[in-house]
């Protein structure tokens, strides 16, 4: 505890003290001349497709040949449904982003996610899994595990990893098997 004779010592000896304003902005500089921020994050991934196309192969088609591509399709279907799909043939209709849950959460959101998609006849959806960065050894925990729920789901016929601006290897985009229409 504190005397009352130790506080009138610090209350004398920083009596000429002057706080320092919150926000040390010159008078004489207007907000207009301030410099704008700096977009960080899109410069790292910028400089990470960069790498990557240098890096990396060619071509989607090598890069489907290649294997170097988190990619499935359902045996006997042609392989030019998986090179749509990573061309962007089809419009993304519907996004589950899987940051923060766990596996058993994950597996059911999924679940329930491919579901719904189905059920409304969505063909093309994007599963966001991470790439880990916030896991323990920073390794990815749901990327093994999606990739594996999606192949034993029917309904899936492909999958492969979203382009960079779409959450490259942290995120799937997914072809869903579209209805057949009954005639009658």
């Amino acid at each position: 505890m504190v005397s009352k004779e130790d506080r009138k010592l610090f209350r004398e000896a920083v009596r000429d003290v002057v706080p320092i304003p919150r926000n040390p902005v010159p008078s004489s500089a207007k907000p207009e001349e301030q410099l704008p921020p700096v977009p960080i994050q899109s410069l790292l991934d910028d400089r990470a497709v960069l790498r990557e196309s240098t890096l990396g192969p060619r071509s989607v088609d090598d890069a489907l040949d290649s294997g170097n591509e988190e990619s499935f399709l359902r045996p006997g279907l042609q392989r030019e449904l998986l090179r749509k799909l990573r061309r962007g043939h089809w419009v993304v209709q519907a996004e589950l982003d899987l940051h923060g849950f766990s596996a058993g959460e994950a597996g059911a959101e999924v679940s329930e996610f491919l579901a719904r998609c189905v059920k409304r006849e969505w063909r093309c959806v994007r599963i966001v899994h991470g790439k880990g960065l916030g896991s323990p050894r920073r390794e990815p925990v749901l990327k093994g595990k999606v990739k594996l729920w999606l192949t034993r789901r029917d309904a899936v016929l492909a999958y492969c990893q979203a382009p960079a601006n779409q959450g490259g290897s942290g995120a799937l985009l997914v072809l869903l098997q579209g209805t057949k229409k009954k005639r009658g």
